[in-house]
């Protein structure tokens, strides 16, 4: 699957996606760029379905993007079962202007509630 470079190594682009994961789970909103925020939607869509499914396999599956074992249970306890009835779309995009030094497109990301 084809993905954004970001500008950043492949070691460094991953770990900082599974940071943003946590942070995304955590807080339920992140203010980030656009392009990343893209990603991390894609990324978190995936966990959510895992933690939908929520057998021994999927936790350890999404175990790999989640190191914090406190976060990787708010997902499973928590998130995925607030989504039991949707089948998708489980995070939203708002757009914001660009950044003040950069002039980069910011977007805030959030958990649909």
């Amino acid at each position: 699957m084809a993905q954004r470079k970001l500008g950043r190594t492949s070691s460094h682009r991953e770990a900082m996606l599974k940071n943003a994961l946590v942070s995304l789970f955590k807080h339920e909103r992140i203010k980030t760029t656009e392009a990343r925020a893209k990603e991390i939607s894609s990324l978190a869509e995936k966990l959510i379905s895992l933690g939908k499914r929520g057998d021994l396999h999927a936790r350890r599956q999404a175990a790999v993007y989640i190191r914090d074992k406190e976060i990787l249970k708010k997902l499973f306890d928590e998130i995925a079962p607030a989504y039991e009835e949707r089948a998708g779309g489980y995070t939203r995009l708002f757009k914001l202007g660009p950044r003040r030094g950069d002039a980069a497109p910011q977007a805030i990301l959030e958990l649909v509630k």
